[in-house]
Formats: structure tokens, sequence, C-alpha cells
């Protein structure tokens, strides 16, 4: 079943998805290239930095990534309620040509309309990823937000613990990290 987001919990999102580096932060570094074909398809949610508009998500929480004609990407984000239903978001992710790196990506649930607002883009950066495009590590580069996801539900402890790692060499507190 998809649940519409009000036009206020959009607004509210996209103010909160700004992300300005705090003082004090070094840059933060994304992986060097990423082959987008490689990196569509379904990821499952293994943990995350809590979130506002994550917030109704206990479980089951995936990303799909599809290649639209015009070169973007369809996202459509999914989660497991309370009650047992299923919300859903669909949006789309586009190169962030800011950067000269493929690595750096936006990532807008607003409506079409308000896409060339520069607020309705939130950061996308894959920090880290296996070589094998198995396993990847997303945030911000305010490190508020950040994401572990998999390409399948689970992940070993070895790791899920090594990936962590990764998040907190970079700059991320994941004391607050909650698995899916």
């Amino acid at each position: 079943m998809k649940i519409p987001f009000t036009a206020r919990s959009v607004l509210a999102a996209l103010m909160l998805l700004s992300s300005a580096v705090r003082a004090g932060d070094p840059p933060l570094e994304t992986v060097a290239t990423l082959d987008v074909q490689r990196y569509l398809g379904q990821w499952h949610q293994i943990a995350l930095l809590p979130n506002w508009f994550q917030r109704r998500c206990v479980a089951d929480t995936s990303a799909q990534y599809a290649l639209k004609p015009d070169g973007t990407i369809r996202v459509v984000n999914r989660c497991r309620q309370q009650d047992g239903s299923y919300m859903q978001a669909e949006g789309v992710a586009r190169r962030n040509t800011a950067y000269d790196n493929p690595a750096i990506l936006q990532v807008r649930f607003a409506p079409a309309f308000l896409s060339m607002l520069p607020m309705v883009w939130g950061d996308y950066w894959v920090i880290a990823l296996a070589n094998d495009y198995s396993v990847a590590l997303v945030g911000a580069p305010n490190r508020e937000y950040l994401w572990l996801l998999a390409r399948t539900p689970k992940l070993d402890e070895a790791t899920y613990a090594r990936y962590v790692a990764l998040a907190q060499a970079k700059g991320f507190d994941v004391s607050g990290l909650v698995r899916d």
C-alpha cells in the first residue's frame, strides 16, 4: 500500500536534508568511482543513523534503484511500519554536477515541479562500497545521515563491524546507529 506524504512533511524533510558541513569537519571522502549500472537494483537497509523522515519505519527497509531514460535514477524506498503495513515513497536521484565525482548524488522526494529549488535535493554520497557492489555505506557531508546498505537483508558480523568502523573513521557518530 502506498502512503502519500503530506506537503508539510515533504517541505520539512527538505529543510532537514540540507547538508551544510559543520565547522571542524574534514571534507567527507567518497569512493573514487561508481558504476551506476552496477549500483542499480535492490538494496536492503542494514543500519542507519535515525532520522525523522524514517521514524515510522520499524523493519524491512529497502530501496530500489532503476535508470530512467533521461539518465536520472528512479528511487523507490519502502519499509514496514509498526502495524505491519508498508509505507513507500518514490523519488529521483541524479549526479550532483557541482562535483566532478560520480559517487556524489542528490535525491529528491518532492514533486517534480519543485526540482529547480536547490533545497529539495538531499545529499546521497557513496562513501564506501564493496568491490562486488554487495555492500554500500551512504552518508551526507554534514554527517547527520548515514545508511549501511546491502544486497541481502542481513550482513555477517565481521562485515557489519568493518563498515561501522569505516563510518566512524570518516567522522560519523556511530554510537546512535540502529540496525534495521
